[in-house]
């Protein structure tokens, strides 16, 4: 009697093994559909930009203030969201935003839809998505950090994260191009649906672990951060500077491609979202592999983020010989593999490196370091575009010089292990 009881017991401990697999694979999953939510929220609008210059009567730089907007709300308001994140809990900061993101949307649409002069009103929705993405895609590197203790589960999920976001990056030229092609505010419309869905998904299948300690009071939680800055200030800067330089290149060039596409070859709707989906998706493929391949080894990180930097920048350098369709695009692809390439091991070098009761909040603060180029790049190129394009190609190089050099001088893999 007894050895069968130990069948049915052990019959009972692969099954529930296999459930807590399955468990974890539908969580990851669910968490993976925030970023991919918030980055087709914002870069589904970049194919669609010179569109709504023509429907609403703006200007280049005009249009580029509506990814900026999002941006620099998120940038202000991202540290605070972490910081409750790690005070209230995660799931309590990321479905509220959720839903504000989804509104914020909704008022862009109507305001598109059904007024003539609805820009300044698209503006104010843009801000409101933009407290939305604070409170999202930038919780979600410490949600990982908390539902895994082994680091290698922790550099696979992330690297999970991450392609699904570079995965909305693949998706959303296309996407945004179809969705325009058919009424060109619809993309604004869409987000409440991608929201929903994304909601719904984080209440069934996200379980949280309950916290071991309660979280710090604000004085002593604000010492506590000043002192993680002051012992490993340098590699943390390092990480922020290369966080920038990555999203203000990517978006930059992404604004310019845009551009050129539509004004120079024609090229629109989802014949457009299929130029850019390229290199985009050798971004996300880059992503994905470097996610899987790191795992817990910090001088890989490091070093592969480097050469990232370096693939990135002579890229760049290329871009401003040819105008060329097909180079453009291939030049463009190889540098999106040195970009797919260095964002998980910054991912994981930060989740790795800071205390669970601290990485709500030193997370949130390279994520608003990201869109701090996320909000730089457009206006920037759009800006450069018209007088100093040469000159834009040397600076954007300049900057993936620049990130190049902070990760190999100051990123020191045997300094981020706390």
């Amino acid at each position: 009697m007894n050895y069968v009881e130990k069948i049915f017991s052990v019959g009972n401990l692969f099954k529930n093994s296999g459930n807590k697999k399955k468990g974890k694979k539908l969580a990851i999953f669910s968490v993976s559909t925030i970023p991919l939510v918030m980055t087709l929220g914002n870069s589904m609008l970049i194919p669609v930009l010179p569109s709504m210059e023509k429907e609403m009567g703006i200007t280049a730089f005009q249009s580029s203030l509506i990814i900026t907007v999002y941006s620099l709300v998120a940038i202000v308001l991202i540290p605070i969201a972490g910081y409750l994140s790690d005070r209230i809990g995660r799931k309590k900061v990321i479905i509220p935003s959720l839903i504000l993101t989804g509104i914020g949307g909704l008022i862009a649409g109507l305001a598109s839809w059904l007024m003539e002069d609805g820009y300044w009103l698209i503006l104010i929705s843009r801000a409101l998505q933009g407290i939305g993405a604070a409170g999202s895609f930038p919780i979600v590197l410490p949600l990982v950090g908390d539902m895994f203790h082994d680091e290698d589960q922790i550099s696979g999920a992330l690297g999970e994260i991450e392609t699904a976001n570079t995965m909305g990056k693949v998706l959303s030229p296309v996407l945004g191009s179809f969705l325009a092609g058919i009424l060109w505010f619809l993309p604004f419309l869409t987000i409440p649906l991608f929201c929903l869905v994304s909601i719904a998904l984080m209440i069934l299948f996200v379980k949280i672990p309950k916290r071991q300690n309660e979280a710090l009071p604000f004085k002593l939680f604000l010492k506590k951060v000043m002192l993680i800055f002051t012992e490993n200030g340098r590699w943390l800067y390092a990480i922020f500077i290369v966080g920038i330089v990555l999203m203000f290149v990517l978006f930059g060039v992404l604004f310019y491609l845009s551009d050129i596409l539509e004004t120079k070859y024609g090229i629109i709707n989802v014949q457009k979202g299929l130029y850019l989906a390229l290199p985009l998706g050798a971004l996300c493929l880059a992503s994905y592999l470097t996610g899987k391949l790191i795992k817990k080894n910090k001088v890989l990180m490091k070093w592969i983020s480097f050469t990232g930097c370096i693939l990135l920048g002579l890229s760049i350098v290329l871009l401003g010989f040819s105008k060329d369709l097909w180079f453009l695009i291939l030049i463009f692809l190889v540098g999106a593999i040195g970009i797919g390439a260095s964002l998980p091991p910054l991912d994981s070098l930060i989740t790795a490196g800071i205390e669970k009761e601290e990485r709500g909040t030193i997370s949130s603060i390279y994520s608003s370091m990201r869109f701090i180029g996320v909000a730089g790049g457009p206006p920037m190129v759009a800006l450069m575009m018209e007088n100093f394009e040469k000159l834009m190609f040397y600076l954007l190089t300049g900057l993936c010089v620049v990130a190049a050099l902070a990760t190999v001088l100051f990123i020191k893999p045997d300094q981020n292990n706390n």
